[in-house]
């Protein structure tokens, strides 16, 4: 079956944008894009991975739009979202002589759309941006929304601002050239989309996942569109994150400890550490009675079904201490008064937060769930 592009629209007041999901869409950047730029020069920031694979494409499909293009390319890994990273890109993308109104493409992971949308927002006090993502992960979740961070010692995208982007390319080809571990960790925060807010999502994703794992196009099209369309409408609905938007959390506050502690390592990626997060959430819900067994136990047979860490022994590293994780939860944007909150569930399909965790029966769980006293 061929699968055609479709558009997911991001309605947000002033500053709506499109979601463009398909094949060949590298191939047609030059033509989608070049309306957009008020003069024909793009800066296009990559890392050297996505450099090598797909680098020449995009160029060429620029190029041929009369578009002129500058490249500034980065080291791949979570350790370009720092401060040295950001120095790097801004320093790299002023001696350009870039003005306001040029366009900044980021072009890769959520490494670099999140690097390179920060210092978007920071150039000249602001400077639009596209988003081209190559990763399954960036597609479905950091390209759409706008949130834009890098990391600190102290925890992850706590430094970062609310910066849109002005459109967003995914295209599906380049899905196909992603090692099996990037394709997983992707898939995380696809069934996470099930998991906090749309059940029959998350029973398609039960029958049809493995078929999202290895490639199918119209599977890999549909679990793409339908996962942009729901963080589209929650994004429209609470753009900074003042109620709704926090659901798509779920998973994050757990993980993110576990990837604090493992000082943002290749010993868990952001997306392997959404999925336990996700199984530590189910499976703490049902510890406080919000949720069934059935449904924490169908949760993490899913989760490991698509090959993601399901406990905290699964992490290279373990045992992390109960105080450790809960220290850096504390850290956690969401938190509020100094009290923890949590995206827990009462359902499949069923996710809300929860403010004022129980520090007490958080500790109990870690330690059951194998953390260290």
């Amino acid at each position: 079956m061929t699968v055609s592009v479709s558009a997911v629209p991001v309605a947000l007041e002033g500053r709506a944008y499109e979601v463009l999901i398909g094949p060949g869409l590298i191939d047609q950047a030059g033509a989608r894009l070049a309306p957009l730029f008020k003069r024909p020069l793009a800066a296009v920031v990559m890392d050297e991975t996505v450099a090598g694979l797909h680098g020449a494409r995009l160029r060429a499909s620029l190029e041929a739009a009369g578009v002129t293009v500058h490249e500034t390319i980065i080291a791949p890994g979570e350790e370009a979202k720092s401060f040295a990273g950001l120095e790097h890109v801004c320093a790299a993308l002023l001696d350009l002589g870039l003005e306001r109104s040029d366009v900044v493409i980021a072009f890769g992971g959520g490494v670099v759309g999140d690097l390179t949308g920060f210092a978007a927002a920071i150039l000249k006090r602001g400077m639009d941006f596209i988003q081209i993502p190559t990763t399954l992960l960036a597609q479905v979740d950091s390209s759409v929304g706008g949130k834009t961070a890098i990391d600190v010692p102290q925890g992850k995208n706590l430094i970062g601002a609310f910066h849109q982007p002005r459109m967003v390319l995914a295209d599906l080809d380049v899905l196909g050239t992603l090692p099996k571990r990037e394709r997983i960790c992707g898939y995380a925060e696809v069934i996470k989309y099930g998991l906090l807010g749309d059940a029959a999502f998350f029973h398609w994703l039960e029958v049809h996942g493995a078929e999202v794992l290895t490639g199918d196009a119209e599977a890999l099209s549909h679990a793409v569109a339908r996962s942009v369309q729901m963080k589209a409408a929650i994004v429209a609905d609470d753009e900074r994150e003042a109620g709704a938007r926090a659901l798509l959390n779920l998973g994050h506050t757990f993980g993110h400890a576990v990837e604090a502690l493992t000082g943002f390592s290749e010993a868990i990626k952001h997306g392997e550490a959404v999925g336990l997060g996700c199984a530590m959430a189910f499976r703490f819900s049902g510890a406080q009675g919000l949720c069934s067994g059935e449904d924490a136990d169908r949760a993490v047979r899913a989760l490991a079904a698509a090959g993601l860490p399901t406990r905290l022994s699964d992490v290279a590293g373990a045992p992390f201490a109960a105080e450790a994780l809960i220290s850096a939860m504390r850290q956690d944007k969401k938190a509020e008064g100094g009290a923890l909150t949590f995206i827990l569930a009462r359902a499949i399909g069923e996710a809300f937060v929860a403010k004022s965790v129980d520090p007490r029966a958080l500790r109990d769980f870690l330690i059951r769930e194998g953390a260290a006293p």
